[in-house]
């Protein structure tokens, strides 16, 4: 046998012999804003998960500081020195939790990404099955709450109504109760960090890009520490953006309205007409013609205002600027960002 042919032989086996793969890692988005009082707790708390995790799986702690003026960032900065998993993104200013998560979507480098809030409504130890069905195939594992217990009665039926209503409306629905608390590949992140909406709503664009999914369920828990910096005038402009974002059909409604009133505008004529010839002119009715005018007045102006919140939107988007400014950016060592 040819020599040369034995050695060219053993370089192929070693190449074609299985190589070991890459610890998997998983990259925990973290939005903050003024919450000094539960970053403590919360790293605590996810020390504790990684730690019973274990390490087959590799995880680093990406916190979005979306313009806090308490002592959130140095507090983070702080712990940031005890240990090479935390990074850290600093926004010039308040830009809101949605710009937030973006920044850490477009940031984030884990073969897998899961945003959560930092006052551990979003149960930590739910990760470990989120890791499983994501081990298994899933793309997206979505986190849903059975149980919103924790929530005041109005928000509960304020959340309720914005599924029902922007399902109903919505050309791709979203999961009744699923938060943007979930677990993304990072062929999902890299779908989205495509998307370039600045009017958004994040748990819309999830939903929209699809892939293989898969769905665990929590109950939601009360607040570890601190208040919410939620109040429902932010929440109604979240859900006006998510509705008015992902669908034309509030458009497409007042056309069929529209259709509607002319037919009902005609049959009416056609009967004042006919009325008219069989009995005469009656003396004209002033509590009738008020009425119209205030009833179809009132369609008009609201009309008019479904067609601003999207000529609002339009401008937002053709000024092109940034979903957000970044002050400064602290990289973990291993973070690799």
């Amino acid at each position: 046998m040819n020599p040369g042919s034995e050695i060219v032989q053993l370089r192929k086996d070693h190449h074609d012999a299985p190589q070991p793969s890459p610890t998997p890692r998983v990259t925990l988005v973290v939005p903050v804003y003024n919450e000094e009082a539960s970053i403590a707790i919360f790293l605590d708390r996810i020390t504790q998960v990684i730690t019973d995790i274990g390490p087959s799986i590799r995880f680093d702690i990406l916190f979005v500081n979306d313009g806090s003026r308490d002592k959130t960032e140095r507090l983070i900065l702080a712990e940031a020195v005890k240990r090479d998993d935390i990074s850290l993104i600093n926004f010039s200013r308040n830009f809101g939790k949605e710009a937030a998560l973006t920044a850490g979507l477009h940031h984030a480098t884990g073969d897998a990404v899961i945003p959560l809030d930092v006052d551990l409504q979003d149960p930590p130890e739910v990760m470990v099955e989120m890791i499983r069905l994501w081990q298994g195939g899933a793309k997206l594992v979505n986190a849903r709450r059975v149980r919103r217990d924790a929530d005041t009665w109005l928000k509960r039926v304020s959340a309720g109504s914005f599924y029902r209503i922007f399902n109903a409306l919505a050309e791709k629905p979203i999961p009744r109760d699923v938060g943007d608390f979930r677990l993304m590949d990072r062929e999902v992140v890299q779908a989205i960090r495509q998307l370039g909406e600045r009017s958004r709503c994040n748990k819309a664009l999830f939903a929209w890009v699809g892939f293989e999914t898969e769905e665990v369920t929590y109950e939601r828990p009360p607040r570890a520490a601190g208040e919410s910096q939620w109040n429902y005038w932010k929440l109604t402009k979240l859900a006006l953006d998510a509705i008015f974002s992902s669908s034309t059909m509030p458009l497409r409604i007042w056309t069929y309205v529209g259709v509607g009133m002319a037919f009902v505008s005609l049959f009416y004529s056609a009967f004042l007409i006919l009325r008219t010839l069989a009995f005469g002119i009656d003396v004209p009715g002033y509590a009738s013609t008020v009425i119209l005018v205030l009833v179809f007045g009132g369609l008009n102006m609201f009309a008019l205002g479904i067609i601003g919140e999207y000529v609002g939107r339009i401008y937002t988007e053709v000024r092109q600027r940034p979903l957000y400014v970044v002050r400064s950016h602290h990289v973990a060592p291993k973070a690799d960002l």
